[in-house]
């Protein structure tokens, strides 16, 4: 069967967008506000930086409106925009023994330096469908908002704390860890290639698809790996940054949220030979930071960091280079996308080719 050549389908096109905005747009409704969005969606905005790697929480949230709701599509057009902008400075490496803390727990310890702080958590909370939200009125919000700001002791900076996992190195339980180059790659300019280094791959996962993420590392913890971790702190909290200006010096440019995980792993035997050197067994750690408040997404980074470590990968989340390859989410829904557009030739060829293989069977049949 010969090409046919696709034709009038500009207007096509410009007829199903207009159908998009009108799908947007359509009821009784008032539009949504992006600031709206900005501020009670904050977790879905938070999951749009994060994947779409950019700080920018009024462009995320401007992202998910016009891709109602879809928070991958969010993603890509958040990153499309951020391939646009300029890179003027790169921040100094971040303490994040420095993050202001609005949570902080650990698994691990129950009695920590400054305590366990829960912070803003459903993990507490049941799993109960809230018919009183169908009915909320901005007075009863400002009304609640006013009062329970009433009740707190506000404090003039949010608290900093040692990191739970200090306290392991300093009894030397903690494998020693690979050490930082000055000037880590970056991913976003130097093709990724594999074997990655370290920093390398945390870059990956931190633009990675919160689901993907997690898919691959409830992988290991079920079953198919051997990583079964122990959360040994989560925090999420503000960071601060710093940059260095035209003249070398160091200048306080701003904070971001963000999500940081460090989990623990079983220590594994130490072999005779390493045991005659004198190595102990110890725990390793894995390790994960993502944009804003996403702590499924940062545990699952820390359980698949330290899987990959594995010297002798053997399972889908040990692989460094099936990780890596897949968990970023608008790389792997393009690729599906792709699926959608007109592939009539490449079809057309496999059906002539089943149909020639039918007819051959039956001439056999035949005895033709």
């Amino acid at each position: 069967m010969g090409y046919v050549a696709v034709k009038g389908g500009t207007q096509s096109i410009l007829e199903a967008a207009r159908l998009l905005r009108y799908f947007r747009l359509k009821g009784d409704a008032p539009p949504l506000e992006v600031r709206q969005i900005q501020e009670q969606m904050r977790l879905a905005v938070d999951k749009v930086m994060s994947e779409g790697s950019l700080y920018a929480p009024f462009y995320a949230a401007l992202a998910l409106k016009q891709a109602e709701g879809d928070t991958i599509e969010a993603s890509f057009i958040l990153r499309a925009y951020r391939s646009t902008r300029p890179r003027n400075y790169i921040s100094v490496p971040a303490d994040t023994r420095q993050m202001k803390i609005i949570r902080r727990i650990s698994a691990a310890f129950k009695d920590i330096p400054g305590g366990q702080f829960l912070g803003p958590s459903r993990d507490y909370t049941q799993r109960l469908l809230d018919f009183n939200l169908a009915e909320e009125e901005t007075e009863q919000v400002l009304k609640f908002c006013r009062e329970y700001l009433k009740e707190l002791e506000v404090l003039e900076e949010a608290p900093s704390f040692p990191k739970v996992v200090d306290l392991l190195r300093a009894e030397g339980l903690l494998a020693k860890e690979e050490e930082i180059r000055p000037q880590p790659p970056d991913i976003t300019r130097e093709a990724l290639s594999f074997p990655a280094s370290r920093t390398a791959a945390l870059q990956a996962m931190a633009r990675g698809e919160t689901g993907g993420l997690l898919a691959l590392a409830y992988s290991s913890m079920k079953g198919y790996g051997d990583i079964h971790p122990t959360i040994g702190e989560l925090r999420v909290g503000y960071l601060p940054l710093n940059i260095f200006d035209a003249k070398g010096q160091k200048v306080y440019v701003g904070q971001v949220l963000v999500t940081e995980a460090e989990v623990i792993a079983r220590p594994e035997a130490a072999k005779p030979e390493a045991a005659k050197r004198g190595n102990k067994p110890q725990f390793t750690l894995g390790y994960g930071l993502c944009f804003g408040h996403n702590e499924l997404k940062a545990i699952s980074m820390a359980v698949l960091d330290r899987a990959m470590q594995t010297k002798r990968p053997k399972l889908p989340a040990e692989d460094q280079e099936f990780v890596l390859s897949i968990v970023d989410g608008i790389e792997s829904s393009g690729f599906a996308a792709h699926y959608k557009l007109p592939h009539y030739i490449t079809f057309q060829s496999d059906l002539d080719r089943l149909r020639f293989i039918r007819r051959l069977g039956e001439e056999r049949e035949n005895g033709d």
